[in-house]
């Protein structure tokens, strides 16, 4: 499949119609397809159209894995190439769509200079700023998340950066671009939450093994992560059971920052009606050891759940039954504590959190 993908670039690595979208990477989404040697000037790319399938406007580098900049090494988390983006430089690309359809993009990217470094992304109309000031990963890389709702059949795709540094070079590294379908779930009958399994979430790349961010303020109108909002100055990430340790089904969210990294939902109540929250509490497998604890809250009523985390894998299950007092209660999950990997001192990590369900009970409970 991939030697058919690769002809079908190779085909259309002159053309810049927008292709019709299947979930991964976008066409030349990972970069390996390159700029002729004439439309290279050192490492700088010259020309709108020189790399296959994208369009780039201002200073654009196209950095080899294990390339230098003075005496640090630029790492590319995937293939062999990479893309950097200078002052107020960015790239874009046509995709075709459904019209009404919710999508999530993601795509990895590194901090190469300032600390402020950041970047804005967006689809007409709709836009956002992703901070890259905290890095979560100890390898230099983290993959964002970030969606938005489709309003025409062909959407174009930019990331740019808005720094005006010093050195015009400056700015931050990008590779693995990807698309995928988002379909928000219902509450019903099971749960009164939307998306508590978190099964429906952005596009994670199946060759890394550090999640995907999903970014802070996110409202839940146009969340990567459906019904959920994330309501915190730092990233909660977006884990699969295939590199991680998940208590329930595929996916799950680690909460990575502490009390800064917190996820919420308002969810339909009716008041004077008692209702259990329950979820599972555990780590990922990743080496995030330590004593944990998420904090859930319910409109006023909380509970803290400590999880003792050897770093191998595990849960544990916890309830909160609480009195609803008004239509509409306020949902939310922190972690108390910050934690660090144990096999590198570097990487943020924390509990993770799945499973959340929330239903009326019929009578009172006489104890918790």
């Amino acid at each position: 499949m991939r030697a058919v993908a690769f002809l079908l670039l190779l085909l259309c690595a002159t053309c810049h119609i927008a292709l019709s979208f299947t979930d991964g990477l976008l066409p030349n989404g990972n970069f390996e397809l390159g700029p002729k040697p004439s439309d290279m000037k050192g490492t700088e790319v010259i020309g709108p159209h020189a790399i296959p399938e994208w369009e780039t406007s201002g200073f654009i580098e196209y950095i080899k894995a294990g390339q230098k900049q003075g005496d640090m090494l630029l790492v590319v988390p995937e293939g062999a190439f990479a893309v950097r983006l200078g002052n107020e430089a960015s790239i874009k690309q046509r995709v075709k769509v459904i019209k009404g359809m919710y999508y999530s993009i993601t795509f990895s990217a590194a901090r190469t200079c300032a600390q402020e470094e950041r970047l804005n992304i967006s689809v007409a109309p709709d836009w956002g700023v992703l901070p890259m000031q905290t890095l979560y990963s100890s390898n230099g890389w983290d993959s964002y998340a970030w969606a938005f709702q489709a309003d025409y059949d062909v959407i174009e795709i930019v990331i740019h950066n808005p720094g005006v540094e010093e050195d015009p070079a400056c700015g931050p590294l990008i590779d693995s671009v990807a698309f995928r379908a988002l379909y928000p779930p219902r509450p019903s009958s099971k749960n009164l939450l939307k998306n508590g399994g978190f099964e429906e979430g952005p596009y994670v790349f199946p060759n890394t093994s550090w999640g995907v961010l999903i970014p802070p303020n996110i409202e839940d109108d146009h969340s990567p992560l459906p019904g959920w909002m994330v309501e915190s100055l730092k990233a909660v990430k977006y884990i699969d059971s295939d590199h991680f340790s998940v208590p329930q089904e595929k996916r799950a969210v680690e909460l990575v920052a502490g009390k800064e990294s917190a996820i919420a939902q308002v969810a339909r109540t009716i008041p004077g009606k008692t209702y259990a929250l329950s979820f599972s509490v555990g780590d990922a497998s990743n080496s995030c050891e330590g004593s944990m604890v998420v904090e859930a809250f319910a409109g006023r009523d909380t509970i803290k759940v400590p999880y003792e985390s050897k770093g191998k894998g595990g849960f544990k299950r916890a309830v909160l039954r609480f009195v609803a007092v008004s239509n509409r209660t306020r949902i939310m999950f922190l972690s108390t504590f910050y934690t660090m990997r144990s096999d590198d001192y570097a990487s943020l990590c924390g509990p993770v959190l799945d499973d959340v369900k929330l239903l009326s009970l019929r009578t009172p409970p006489r104890h918790i």
